[in-house]
């Protein structure tokens, strides 16, 4: 490596340099053998044993992720030519794999984009992002007003961007938690949080201050439009609804009746206004209940009321320590959701949680059906929307697991 680097250099164990040269961008504490005295969000280089350059990246010094690579390329300068061209990038990827639907869509997915720690939603006229990290955080100065200017260029005016970094998770960063408007150059602060958006031709209000994570969850689009494919002529049980996206794509496409479900009372009413607004109130109802206890109810009850169930929790698990009870709540729904169903019925489950892994979430449901004394026929594996792209080499990036079966 050449002498003349202007960072600092942070000097990496072996096995901390196999870890970066498989693909992943995290260098863990752990994997410091010396370490500069160096600003805390920092550029710094990190350099094998032998010396041989590893990549730039960000310094936490108050995180296990010590540093966060951003670039593997010694040639790189991180000016504002080198947002810029990343932030392009990124827009021109949305364009490529969302086609015309760029209504709402994510625009960063952190790791996935090359921004470590940055999450950036478009709904509509706003942005809304999520700064996780202290590199991020220092930079979001320059980068958001690019981004901004990236995407009027394009014909996407922006009327404004909400910062969502009211997450506990910062603090492991060693910053602050707290949300509001964020001064784009030029632009006066909206005088409302609140938007619209249209998804698979269903019109939501989105509110960016108030709603979950960035105020909308984007990445089941098209599980979703999925669902809505199989719907037409059921009756559907849309379990853990949130604002109703599921059981307004049943009803959308032509669900008999949907019954939509969720333990939160402000949840179900957003979603009672958001089917009002789409004029399919009267093929729908509401209800405030917690899933766990609903669906014993149920069975109870006897008979087999819907011919559709749409299983969308919430992560049951945030950490490793916890995925065993987590995977004991993922088949309880999903063998009392079997067990209610008829022969020929359908069933969407899907996880959330990237500590779940694929193999643990499917021999799960292998019990659950077994359990049940049914059998499953797979009918779509999928993933998340292609905005939230998955980098193979950082598995953090896939997370979300989604199924369709028919219970034979």
């Amino acid at each position: 490596m050449k002498s003349e680097r202007e960072y600092p250099r942070f000097l990496i164990s072996r096995k901390g340099a196999d870890w970066v040269a498989g693909g992943h961008p995290w260098i863990y504490e752990a994997e410091v053998l010396q370490a500069p005295d160096c600003p805390n969000g920092a550029l710094a280089d990190a350099v094998s044993e032998k010396g041989r350059y590893l990549g730039t990246g960000f310094v936490s010094r108050e995180s296990k992720i010590r540093l966060r690579l951003l670039s593997r390329n010694a040639n790189d300068r991180f000016d504002e030519a080198f947002w810029r061209r990343r932030l392009q990038y990124a827009w021109d990827y949305r364009k490529t794999v969302m086609g015309q639907d760029l209504d709402a869509c994510r625009l960063i997915f952190g790791e996935a984009d090359g921004f470590p720690g940055l999450t950036v939603d478009k709904f509509h006229d706003l942005l809304v992002a999520q700064t996780l990290s202290v590199g991020m955080e220092q930079r979001k100065g320059l980068i958001f007003p690019l981004l901004a200017e990236i995407l009027e260029a394009d014909g996407f005016p922006i009327r404004g961007l909400y910062e969502r970094n009211d997450a506990a998770i910062r603090s492991l960063e060693g910053l602050e938690q707290g949300k509001g408007w964020f001064a784009l150059p030029g632009k006066e602060i909206p005088d409302s949080p609140v938007t619209e958006i249209c998804e698979n031709g269903i019109i939501y209000k989105v509110d960016v201050e108030n709603g979950q994570k960035t105020g909308f969850f984007l990445d089941q689009k098209y599980n979703r439009l999925a669902v809505a494919g199989l719907a037409r002529g059921r009756r559907v049980l849309d379990c853990f609804t949130h604002t109703g996206s599921f059981a307004l794509n049943a009803a959308l496409g032509g669900a008999e009746h949907v019954t939509a479900v969720d333990v939160s009372e402000s949840a179900i009413e957003m979603a009672r206004a958001n089917a009002r607004r789409n004029g399919l109130e009267e093929k729908m109802d509401f209800l405030a209940a917690d899933v766990f206890e609903l669906l014993p109810k149920l069975m109870e009850q006897g008979g087999h009321p819907y011919d559709l169930i749409i299983l969308d929790p919430p992560a049951f698990t945030k950490s490793r320590k916890t995925v065993d009870s987590a995977e004991r709540g993922y088949k309880e729904i999903n063998l009392r959701a079997l067990r209610l169903l008829p022969r020929g019925g359908y069933l969407a489950t899907a996880s959330c949680s990237h500590f779940m892994p694929s193999e643990k979430f499917v021999r799960m449901l292998r019990a659950a059906a077994l359990d049940a004394g049914v059998q499953l026929r797979q009918i779509e594996a999928r993933q998340q929307a292609p905005d939230h792209p998955i980098l193979w080499n950082v598995p953090e990036t896939d997370y979300l697991k989604f199924y369709l079966f028919q219970v034979v």
